[in-house]
């Protein structure tokens, strides 16, 4: 079943990666690329043997031109003294040499091609797999300090750039490598001096490219750095354009995106702008560099030391040996992107993980469901201490109420129980074992869970219901779909329980949605039932009928509901009222309100709003 999450989200300016963004740790970066790439380490050598062997058949090619040249020329010049003419044989046999030499570098340079992709597909297959994965390992608390658009850049956008780069920079690297060393071997076979003039105009050229890449780096920084901004920003709007429109706030909202859209612009352009001017530099100085070859080349074939198929070969070679070096030039802005990438991706794969195992765990079969609560302290951070001292036991299939006020802390106790979060201090038991001594995804197969905020995935009604327990029959999932009374309204919906639910739940309403995760908690049947809120989103008629409903499947299990509409916790067997952290009070609905207390203040103040 294809899982979209369909709840809130958390908007962050996690954008692409692109060009010019620098990593921190370059040669740590590329040491932990190469250990990866190691298990794909023959691919790699059969890509680096293609790669130059396809560009030292193309560097002969220029070489047997100049051949070509030569005879023609010299056939002209044997005919205007009475010779024999063009050899038109021998040109004929260097045009065959010439056409395979060319079909051959072409069909290697395509079958490296095949071959890099492949490497680079698989790779960004396993490091996508990797980074998956990690995301269920990794403890609540980092997504606390993360936002989620930077998890998915991680996931989408930087693997794809390392992919794509990898792809790109690999085979050119060695093959501009390759091209420019046979090229400087075939211009020093044919005029050493001529070699040395064209060389000495190189340093020029690096020097002010040099300079380019400098000056445009920064503004590449800004470039991303504004994209990630303006794609936070549109993801908001739209993922929240109801909100938007209902407090008017639309011309603010483009206001907004206008001043980071302008402000991205200007770092664009600058960026394109002065990475635009490496090519036309590339090639005013290669043109210098061509020039003197042509006056130098006449000189010395005006004196025959050299032929005219040679000058013709040395100004290819010329124009060929600048290619490489602004090509190397270009891949190394690009491998500052692809190790910027892949820095981000590493540092998210070495993020400390919660323990899921644990040695000698404790069986979860037997369990009854007692759940003791030991003077446990906790805080999200160290400095901020949210539960005090909070101590509480609770028989085998009672029914807890927790109630209190906005950040009292009620919450945060369910969090502890399933240890989405450990405890600072003090301790949870289940069954008389500390919840630490089980294996994680053990423990958390005893709770069942409904939030306040609904979870369901793009699928059929059925197939999230079934998420509680996926190998349930069709029967039982009709059966907890009736216990949640949510059976009535799947009835109606076209398809029944075989109807699609889209991408973001629009074509059903907020209650019935809540109605679909509570049936799914039933499905689980779990010993321990937590309810957080969970009849917030539905009226008061839909409420009583699922109160019925959670009531039956309740019994005889261990149940937590977290609730701020005291009416609906009036038959709970306890009730423990938090207040900064700490319980202050617990007991039956009427033990609290003949003791007068804090618990009364709450419920009368609801019953007042309620009469009002």
């Amino acid at each position: 079943m294809e899982r979209r999450h369909n709840g809130p989200r958390r908007h962050g300016p996690g954008g692409p990666m692109g060009t010019g963004e620098r990593a921190k740790d370059f040669r740590g970066t590329l040491r932990k690329l190469l250990q990866r790439l190691a298990q794909y380490k023959w691919s790699l050598i059969a890509v680096i043997a293609l790669s130059v062997g396809s560009a030292l058949f193309s560097i002969i090619g220029p070489k047997k031109m100049g051949e070509i040249t030569t005879v023609i020329f010299s056939g002209l010049l044997s005919r205007l003294r009475g010779g024999e003419g063009v050899d038109y044989a021998r040109i004929g046999t260097l045009l065959v040499w010439l056409l395979g030499l060319y079909v051959l570098s072409a069909a290697l340079n395509f079958a490296q091609h095949v071959m890099m992709t492949g490497v680079s597909q698989k790779l960004g297959y396993s490091l996508r797999k990797q980074l998956a994965a990690k995301v269920h390992r990794l403890p609540m608390s980092y997504f606390d300090h993360v936002t989620y658009g930077d998890v998915l850049s991680r996931v989408t956008n930087d693997v794809d750039t390392l992919g794509q780069s990898l792809n790109q920079s690999l085979s050119q690297i060695v093959s501009s490598v390759t091209t420019a060393v046979g090229v400087l071997v075939m211009m020093l076979s044919i005029s050493w001096q001529m070699t040395l003039v064209t060389l000495c105009i190189l340093p020029l050229s690096a020097i002010l490219m040099g300079l380019v890449v400098k000056k445009s780096q920064k503004y590449f920084v800004g470039q991303q750095k504004y994209l990630g901004e303006a794609n936070g920003q549109v993801e908001e709007i739209y993922s929240g354009h109801v909100v938007v429109k209902a407090f008017n706030a639309q011309d603010d909202a483009a206001r907004e995106f206008d001043r980071t859209n302008a402000m991205l612009y200007r770092s664009a352009w600058k960026s394109q702008f002065l990475s635009g001017m490496m090519h036309p530099i590339t090639n005013l100085i290669g043109n210098l560099g061509y020039v003197a070859a042509v006056v130098l080349g006449s000189g010395y074939a005006a004196s025959g030391a050299i032929t005219v198929g040679d000058i013709q070969s040395f100004i290819q070679y010329v124009r060929s040996f600048n290619q490489p070096i602004s090509q190397v030039a270009q891949i190394a802005n690009i491998l500052q992107s692809t190790m910027a990438a892949g820095e981000r991706v590493f540092e998210f794969l070495e993020e400390s993980e919660e323990e899921q195992t644990v040695p000698d765990p404790v069986a979860i079969e037997g369990i009854r469901g007692e759940v003791t609560f030991e003077h446990v302290r906790f805080g999200y951070t160290p400095e901020r201490t949210i539960i005090h001292d909070f101590s509480a036991t609770v028989k085998p299939g009672q029914k807890i109420a927790i109630v209190g006020p906005t950040g009292a802390g009620k919450t945060t106790m369910v969090k502890l129980l399933m240890r989405f979060y450990d405890v600072t201090g003090g301790r949870i038991l289940i069954d008389g074992h500390d919840i630490r001594d089980f294996d994680r995804n053990q423990l958390r197969l005893l709770f069942g869970m409904v939030l306040q905020d609904t979870w369901l995935f793009g699928g059929t009604i059925a197939e999230n219901i079934r998420y509680g327990r996926l190998d349930a029959t069709d029967d039982e999932v009709m059966a907890a779909a009736k216990a949640a009374h949510a059976h009535h309204f799947i009835k109606t919906q076209a398809g029944g329980y075989q109807m699609e639910i889209n991408e973001e739940s629009s074509n059903i309403s907020q209650g019935q949605k809540q109605l679909l995760t509570i049936a799914r908690a039933i499905l689980a049947d779990p010993k321990i039932m937590i309810l957080d809120e969970a009849t917030s989103s539905v009226d008061t008629r839909t409420e009583a009928r699922i109160q019925k409903g959670m009531d039956e499947s309740m019994k005889g299990r261990t149940s937590f509901v977290i609730a701020h509409r005291l009416s609906t916790i009036r038959n709970a067997d306890l009730i423990l009222v938090m207040k900064d952290g700490d319980i202050v009070e617990q007991g039956t609905h009427e033990e609290l309100l003949a003791r007068g207390g804090f618990y009364k203040e709450l419920y009368q103040a609801q019953f007042e709003n309620a009469a009002a």
